[in-house]
């Protein structure tokens, strides 16, 4: 489950008319931390990512599942089970673990590697994700990104003059 403060977050992208995976990587980046404090273990950044997908998409943000090609079947399969959980009103009380059983899991969870999330990993699968673009890709999402950037500024500086 999301924390409070992660939905608001994703929300407030949302009202912004921020893109879906902006508003997933606010999910995303409360996975990252989770793992570096311990709660969560992730084998890989990679895992650790698919992991706040699948709880952005749970939690109602719109994202497409992967083309056809792009990822396993089995990845877009539960990628369609997510969003379609996202629908339900109501939320399954089984899953809810005891006390001592959480305290337990937790305690394990501190000792597993925190490696998933370090710099170098997202650095690297950043780079590597990067690389399987084209450059004509990386460089649209660049020009984006900067038009994002400048129209911004334009709009803060029109709200400074006032």
């Amino acid at each position: 489950m999301p924390e409070k403060k992660t939905l608001k977050r994703a929300a407030k992208a949302k009202r912004a008319g921020k893109s879906p995976s902006t508003q997933a990587g606010e999910f995303v980046k409360e996975q990252i931390d989770h793992i570096r404090e311990g709660k969560h273990g992730a084998k890989s950044a990679k895992q650790a990512i698919a992991i706040g997908l699948s709880e952005a998409r749970r939690s109602g943000v719109k994202m497409k599942p992967p083309k056809k090609g792009a990822a396993s079947e089995a990845t877009r399969k539960k990628a369609a089970q997510d969003t379609k959980a996202s629908h339900r009103t109501k939320k399954s009380a089984g899953t809810e673990s005891k006390a001592k059983r959480s305290a337990v899991s937790t305690r394990v969870l501190k000792r597993e590697s925190t490696q998933a999330a370090s710099h170098k990993s997202l650095s690297r699968q950043s780079h590597a994700a990067s690389s399987r673009r084209s450059a004509a890709d990386r460089s649209a999402a660049a020009k984006k990104g900067w038009a994002t950037r400048r129209a911004n500024a334009a709009k803060s500086a029109r709200h400074a003059s006032r």
